[in-house]
């Protein structure tokens, strides 16, 4: 009688924790819970892919500074300016120039035109 009593107390457990487990699988199946899975993931997986972006971009970004660097190392850019090199003198252009002085109204290049277009309006 024991046995029996053992062989039927093993059986409602195991079909205790078998309804349990299916019940469990069908709750995980059902469409919004499907959903909210996916949904879930596909946040996990954005982060992890901004991360991977920007860790990206700053490693770029430091290659991007240390290859500059040394462009300008082997360029001669970042070497120190002497002091001996001055600026070259200002240059005075034709148009700024002042066209009134008395060497340049007595010239005989300069001769007034005696046609005067506003008579003509």
């Amino acid at each position: 009688m024991f046995r029996r009593t053992f062989w039927f107390t093993s059986g409602v457990a195991a079909g205790v924790w078998a309804t349990t487990k299916v019940n469990r699988k069908l709750k995980q199946l059902t469409p919004e819970n499907l959903a909210v899975t996916a949904a879930n993931k596909a946040i996990e997986a954005g982060h992890r892919l901004k991360d991977r972006a920007v860790g990206f971009a700053l490693d770029v970004r430091d290659n991007m500074v240390q290859r500059e660097a040394e462009l300008g190392d082997a360029l001669g850019l970042n070497a120190p300016v002497a002091d001996d090199r001055a600026l070259p003198p200002p240059r005075r252009y034709a148009a700024i120039e002042n066209r009134t002085g008395p060497e340049r109204v007595e010239g005989p290049a300069h001769q007034k035109n005696p046609y005067n277009r506003n008579e003509d309006h």
